[in-house]
């Protein structure tokens, strides 16, 4: 069964745009756990539009004595205080994405021809300070080699294409998958773990929960805004329901 991750990243959002204290991310966070949600993520951007480096800090304090039992998952680009964060922290796993300007939300993996000397001082870095690497990529064969090239332990499947391609119905959808089986087969050829995330829900888990050698989902929006109607404990027992099938 793959691992599911919640991104708590929206539930910053709300708060963020009120000010204050409330809703609390690190209840959210008590509350996925209470759950049984295996994982944590957040993705801190450079303008704090939502998860914060305090907020980080505070979530990581809270998962601590959880260790082995709830993994924290910490994404965002390369920039120098990112990598200072995560060196402080030490979380279970650090996904590394590239960041378009303007961009509301990630919109496409690292292309395979980005330069060697980009990521991976970056990687050993974390590697050796004991965080896992996971890198962000399409379901391409050129960006899984390059992420085994680069050290990565793990890539994150960019998953949006398959959730449109999903929404046009079983052939789109099938057509699609096919893509991300190539890809995972050939991570796990390669020794590369394979995570997935953006725009995963319970309908379209309902195929991608299949793809052979599947570690982990990260899943935040779709979780978040179901959660507002029936409860946030509600929707992550009904994500691992839909993860073990």
């Amino acid at each position: 069964m793959p691992k599911l991750s919640v991104n708590v990243n929206k539930v910053a959002t709300v708060r963020n745009s009120r000010g204050g204290n409330l809703p609390s991310v690190i209840e959210a966070v008590r509350t996925c756990v209470d759950a049984g949600a295996p994982g944590i993520t957040v993705h801190p951007r450079a303008d704090a539009r939502h998860i914060t480096t305090a907020d980080v800090h505070a979530i990581a304090g809270e998962l601590q004595p959880l260790k082995g039992r709830v993994e924290f998952n910490i994404e965002g680009d390369p920039r120098p205080d990112l990598i200072d964060l995560v060196l402080a922290v030490k979380p279970d796993q650090c996904t590394l994405v590239p960041v378009f300007p303007g961009e509301i939300t990630s919109q496409a993996g690292w292309p395979a021809d980005t330069p060697h000397d980009v990521l991976a001082g970056v990687i050993g870095a974390m590697k050796t300070a004991g965080v896992r690497v996971s890198l962000f990529v399409d379901p391409e064969p050129a960006a899984i080699r390059w992420a085994k090239a680069m050290g990565a332990d793990r890539v994150e499947l960019y998953t949006e294409p398959f959730a449109r391609a999903f929404e046009r119905g079983p052939a789109a959808a099938g057509a699609s998958f096919a893509h991300y089986v190539a890809a995972s087969s050939l991570a796990f050829e390669l020794g590369v773990g394979v995570n997935a995330g953006h725009d995963l829900d319970l309908r379209n888990l309902t195929l991608f929960r299949t793809l052979p050698h599947l570690d982990e989902v990260s899943i935040g929006h779709a979780l978040i805004s179901r959660a507002i109607f029936v409860g946030l404990g509600r929707v992550v027992k009904e994500y691992l329901a839909a993860l073990d099938g």
